[in-house]
């Protein structure tokens, strides 16, 4: 099988640091080869985007892999204009159309600002689409639930849902993935998945990055829409879904459209009392074996402190279910906090009676980290000293580095046509749903934004009144 990949903004960021690494990991797996057609509105032709694809790929793999870059930079194909306009995409697909049988796949790929999703999607309506044509969107999958809605709409109207493909590179990590094999493949955790013993979920993506380097970017979404509306989300789904007939897309997405439906919508006194943002000053971050100053947000080109865009957020959700009733599921992320923590993490409820003297014994906390992948379960045993007094241990596991990477991953899977590693249109919705009540709240001051130093971990609710 060959294919043809149709890059839209492929002179842009995601390009050079995702996608063009991503492209020279599984190039060779795809047998008859791949056909690069790069689309954007830089001054360039065919000749300079090969030159700029080659050395985007040196810097990322080196000389060592120079047959991949031939092979993937000495063939592409470049179109000057404008992505909203169906002429301009029309002379992509056709580029893309010459290579291969006429059967095999034809990927559009959208790497570019979501402003521009819907109109490159209408234009794509007025474009003779190959067969078979396969679309991936990047997040955020709009701005709000009734831009999701047209969005979806506007998709529906020129492809078929199994060939739609909104692309979560979280969904592609090993450890997410592993949640599914962790709880459906394994007696001893499924009988446990629920309030009558986890206490608690806490879904943690702490960054020590800041936002200074994609400001233009973030001041026009902030931590809530860059993460929590659709990675993390994304991660509660398979956390929380009830077990699946079958790991076939349309079996999972139903379980995570479920699961995402019955999140409560949260209200503004629940907001008020569990929901914190903020937003980092000047302060030192860690770098390596030392620290590295990071400026106020506020003071980065490009930002404008009037919108108060916050890059920490932290939410608690519920799931009005039978499974989860009672059970908080924390969200968390922030960008130039002190310490770098990407995790899941279980909390296990207390054991119903006591029979050893002492303090009575820990919390079984089983953690998911991710990136490195890492696997660790919290239980008590006897300790070494008097054999009745307890202590507890970590049973951990590293797990192996996956290749190829998460956007590889996605990549692979789009060219077999398979949308696991991607949302279908009602979770794109849901995640809207749920985030929007708190957005609305914070942006009428139910909720303060606080600042935090940078290096710090984040920001500290206020002690109350009175």
């Amino acid at each position: 099988m060959s294919a043809s990949l149709v890059i839209l903004g492929a002179t842009g960021d995601l390009t050079g640091r995702y996608l063009l690494p991503a492209l020279a990991q599984v190039l060779p797996q795809i047998e008859g080869g791949l056909q690069l057609v790069g689309v954007a509105q830089d001054d360039l032709d065919t000749g300079a985007f090969r030159r700029q694809v080659d050395e985007r790929l040196g810097q990322v793999t080196g000389d060592g892999g120079r047959d991949v870059h031939e092979r993937l930079a000495g063939s592409a194909e470049y179109v000057r204009g404008d992505v909203t306009d169906a002429a301009t995409l029309q002379a992509a697909l056709d580029l893309a159309g010459r290579h291969g049988t006429g059967r095999d796949p034809v990927v559009v790929y959208l790497a570019l600002p979501h402003v521009l999703f819907e109109g490159v999607v209408h234009a794509l309506g007025a474009c003779r689409l190959p067969e078979g044509l396969r679309v991936v969107v990047e997040k955020p999958f709009g701005e709000d639930l009734e831009g999701a809605r047209r969005l979806n709409a506007a998709l529906a109207a020129v492809l078929p849902e199994d060939r739609t493909f909104r692309v979560d590179h979280f969904l592609a990590k090993q450890t997410v993935l592993n949640i599914l094999g962790l709880r459906f493949a394994n007696r001893v955790f499924e009988p446990l998945w629920s309030s009558a013993h986890i206490t608690g979920v806490d879904i943690v993506f702490d960054e020590t990055v800041d936002a200074q380097a994609r400001a233009s970017y973030y001041d026009r979404s902030g931590a809530l829409r860059d993460m929590v509306q659709n990675h993390l989300l994304q991660v509660l789904a398979y956390v929380a879904m009830e077990p699946p007939v079958s790991t076939a897309p349309a079996d999972l997405s139903a379980r995570k459209a479920d699961v995402l439906r019955a999140v409560r919508t949260p209200s503004r006194e629940a907001l008020a009392a569990t929901s914190l943002r903020g937003r980092y000053t000047r302060g030192e971050v860690p770098d390596g074996e030392g620290a590295r100053t990071v400026d106020s947000y506020v003071d980065a080109p490009g930002i404008d402190p009037a919108r108060e865009t916050e890059t920490y957020a932290e939410v608690v959700l519920s799931v009005d279910n039978w499974r989860w009733s009672g059970v908080p599921f924390r969200l968390r992320t922030g960008k130039a906090l002190g310490a770098r923590r990407r995790e899941v993490v279980i909390h296990f409820a207390e054991v119903p009676h006591v029979v050893f003297a002492g303090a009575p014994p820990q919390r079984n906390v089983l953690r998911l980290q991710l990136d490195p992948d890492r696997m660790s379960l919290r239980v008590n045993v006897n300790g070494q000293g008097d054999p009745f007094e307890l202590e507890p241990v970590d049973l951990d596991t590293d797990l192996a580095k996956q290749e190829p990477g998460p956007y590889g991953q996605l990549l692979l899977a789009v060219l077999d046509g398979d949308t696991r590693l991607s949302a279908h249109a009602a979770e794109a919705e849901e995640g809207w749903r749920i985030v929007e009540p708190v957005l609305a709240a914070w942006g009428d001051g139910v909720v303060p934004l606080l600042d935090y130093p940078a290096g710090s971990d984040g920001p500290v609710r206020p002690a109350p009144q009175g």
